[in-house]
């Protein structure tokens, strides 16, 4: 995997300390000896390289030195100059001279790049369990989409029956008003009928007093009255605690209230339901 990354790296480093040197003698191998313009050429790119391996060195320990870094772009910088200032004194191709002084700095920011690389580089167990999770993150949302789309489904198709099913109620319920309606018009129209009112006053007399005389069986022959009954006069609750008590204990053990009762009509007592067990209960 490193070498998706070292491979630019060291071949733009090549490049440049290449040029570099080419530079420095074809600029300054006019002006002093060569074997000068060779030693500073092989200078800026010596601390360049120095630079950079030491900076390989810390960064293969989990190290970083600030001013190795500093000194290392310094030399970059160097090198990018010495660069400019042939292309801008060159008299020939002096565009295609400025067009490649960028290399020095390119293979420092590719060397960036790699140190990047190496501290967030993973290995392949981590990058494994990662997609993993990543895996069961997907399929967990996939499953949450689906539940939700099938739920709004469900929702829809169980809000459809009701709405369908309050619709067929309420038909129902609109006929059966309809009926309704009509059998009280009819009902209505014959109450209010001239016939219906005549067949009606011969049996509402004692109902509603004065509307019409109610119609009464015809007699035959003489008739005698007959003397009314005279109603026996009603006991009062000290007569009637007595009787009570003595039917009560006319046996041993005590009659109960049903037995009480039943013997107290048959001797010809008249008394209300009520008032015969409010007495049961004073004397029991």
């Amino acid at each position: 995997m490193n070498a998706k990354t070292t491979g630019p790296a060291v071949a733009m480093t090549a490049v440049s300390m290449v040029l570099t040197l080419a530079v420095v003698m074809m600029w300054l191998g006019a002006a002093v000896p060569w074997p000068v313009a060779l030693v500073v050429g092989l200078g800026i790119d010596g601390g360049w390289l120095a630079t950079l391996a030491y900076e390989r060195r810390l960064a293969a320990q989990g190290d970083h030195s600030p001013a190795v870094t500093a000194v290392g772009w310094g030399f970059g910088l160097v090198a990018t100059a010495v660069l400019v200032a042939h292309a801008l004194t060159a008299e020939d191709n002096a565009g295609a001279w400025l067009a490649v002084a960028w290399l020095p700095l390119a293979a420092k920011a590719l060397w960036l790049v790699h140190g990047l690389w190496e501290r967030t580089a993973l290995t392949a167990h981590a990058l494994k369990t990662i997609r993993g999770i990543q895996q069961d993150a997907r399929d967990e949302a996939a499953v949450a989409r689906a539940r939700l789309r099938a739920d709004a489904v469900t929702e829809e198709t169980r809000l459809t029956a009701v709405t369908q099913a309050g619709a067929r109620v309420a038909r129902v319920q609109a006929r059966t008003a309809q009926a309704l309606a009509r059998a009280w018009s009819t009902l209505e129209a014959v109450r209010g009928g001239e016939d219906t009112a005549r067949a009606l006053t011969c049996v509402t007399g004692r109902v509603t007093p004065g509307v019409a005389p109610s119609w009464e069986l015809p007699v035959w022959g003489p008739t005698t009255p007959l003397p009314a009954l005279d109603a026996a006069p009603a006991l009062t609750d000290a007569e009637l605690d007595r009787l009570v008590d003595e039917i009560r204990r006319s046996e041993t053990p005590a009659l109960s209230y049903r037995e009480m009762a039943t013997r107290f009509r048959a001797a010809g007592h008249s008394a209300s339901e009520t008032r015969l067990r409010a007495a049961w209960k004073r004397v029991a």
